[in-house]
């Protein structure tokens, strides 16, 4: 490893609880000093403190029993009721077990390896039969604890998850919880992603949008939720059903319909819009589906926009990200350009010079609008693209992403179109693009690519930096 120790060695939260017991009782420290104490000595030894909760453990009210956390505390009082099927108590101990989870990660770990999973699951099940205020409060608590830890969730959860899904239609705050709860169980988890597709949740998605389509709070998450189905991002499988996800989705789903109708209900709403915006792209995997989005009314929908909404940056970026996302269909680039895209484009990225951002999606969009495309680069270099591309260029001369969109939207304005080289040239073309190649080893092929189609003899020179020295022979 060539010295480099990685922080790989583990204690358990009682290990670490004796530690601060001990810095307490034999060294007469107080509790926040002994905690800290305690912290220090075991990350000097290289252990991963990330699941390990930094707090001295408290005597409860009610006993002479051992010192315990308050998230512990609160499942032992969580496991009574629930043995005793007392819904009162069961309610007021599931709010305080959700307040524990949502307050770090070391708290939900504990939990879990205390057997919480099974606790929650009966709570569940008894709200199922008693009443939609404990359900929801049993839903919440669930989705708090299986944040960043989907591994909990067995097959019997992912069912009742579903059926509560499928039941509660109508309940707003119940969908809400229940998406947040498919959400954390299928982040970074292809299985259960896999599992609850199989179990029908993606009807059950779209259809919330559809019948909440008023519903802010309903729409972000289905629409978030959606979004991770199309994910490729769990490391323990090679290959897994991203993309058949996203048909399924758009063809058994009508997605894109669902998505385009709901961004009507949103006039004045740009964080809903920007959720809307995003998983539009996401679901734009398949040319038929590019043109379909156009065919929705989908364009029009984007270019209005991002003409009426420029003030907010997210959503100007998110639009951007769809245009680009839909741009790959050939027939699709015209449309665009013929809507008046390429103006809006450049009008964004000209009104966000100073978000780097704004400015790389951009010159994305731009780029794929140009790619194959000599009448839409006339568009593009007419309406001030190549300048504003050679602005951005100069405002964020660090930022690779930047430089690399504006070197390849550059080259795709002038590689079937020779007439435009010397008016980008005249704009100082050359120098910058030659800079993003030295600055940026990610550039280099993009660079020389540009500079070899504007004209320009492309071996490598030396940037003069003006340092003393550089001019000596």
């Amino acid at each position: 490893m060539g010295g480099m120790k990685m922080a790989s060695k583990h204690i358990t939260q009682e290990t670490f609880d004796a530690a601060v017991r001990e810095n307490i009782e034999e060294f007469e420290m107080g509790p926040e000093e002994a905690v800290k104490e305690a912290v220090e000595q075991f990350e000097s030894q290289g252990v991963d403190m990330s699941n390990i909760i930094k707090m001295a453990p408290k005597v409860s009210a009610d006993g002479p029993q051992e010192p315990t956390h308050a998230i512990l505390q609160a499942l032992d009082n969580l496991q009574e009721s629930v043995a005793c099927s007392h819904p009162q108590e069961v309610s007021a101990h599931l709010a305080r077990f959700c307040e524990q989870c949502k307050q770090n990660k070391a708290c939900r770990f504990l939990a879990a390896q205390k057997g919480a999973y099974p606790i929650l699951l009966a709570a569940w099940k008894l709200a199922a039969v008693s009443d939609q205020g404990l359900l929801l409060q049993a839903l919440n608590a669930l989705s708090a604890l299986i944040d960043s830890q989907p591994d909990l969730l067995d097959t019997q959860g992912l069912k009742l998850l579903v059926a509560t899904l499928a039941q509660n239609t109508e309940v707003t705050d119940l969908i809400c919880s229940g998406i947040r709860c498919v959400r954390h169980a299928c982040l970074k988890h292809e299985q259960n992603r896999q599992s609850l597709v199989k179990a029908g949740v993606l009807p059950l998605l779209t259809g919330a949008i559809t019948r909440h389509g008023h519903c802010a709070d309903v729409v972000r998450e289905a629409c978030w939720a959606l979004r991770i189905m199309t994910f490729d991002d769990d490391i323990r499988v090679p290959f897994g059903h991203a993309h058949d996800h996203a048909k399924m989705i758009v063809q058994e789903n009508r997605g894109l319909k669902v998505l385009i109708d709901a961004a009507k209900a949103f006039p004045d709403n740009p964080s809903v819009l920007s959720e809307l915006c995003s998983t539009l792209s996401r679901l734009a995997v398949r040319n038929e589906f590019c043109q379909e989005v156009v065919d929705l009314g989908g364009l029009s929908v984007l270019v209005a926009l991002l003409a009426n909404c420029s003030d907010h940056q997210d959503l100007v970026k998110q639009v951007l990200s769809a245009l680009r996302a839909i741009a790959g269909n050939d027939d699709v680039k015209d449309a665009i350009v013929h809507a008046g895209g390429t103006e809006s484009i450049v009008a964004a990225m000209t009104r966000h010079l100073a978000s780097p951002q704004v400015c790389e999606q951009s010159c994305a969009a731009l780029c794929v609008l140009a790619l194959r495309k000599p009448e839409n680069s006339r568009v593009i270099v007419e309406g001030g693209g190549a300048q504003a591309a050679l602005e951005a260029m100069k405002a964020h001369p660090q930022e690779a992403g930047v430089q690399k969109q504006a070197c390849m939207l550059i080259r795709n304005l002038v590689s079937r179109s020779q007439a435009f080289s010397q008016p980008i040239l005249e704009l100082g073309a050359e120098a910058l693009i030659a800079q993003a190649r030295a600055i940026h080893r990610d550039c280099e092929d993009v660079a020389k690519a540009a500079l070899r189609d504007l004209g320009c003899r492309v071996e490598l020179r030396e940037l003069w930096t003006g340092q003393k020295g550089n001019l000596a022979p």
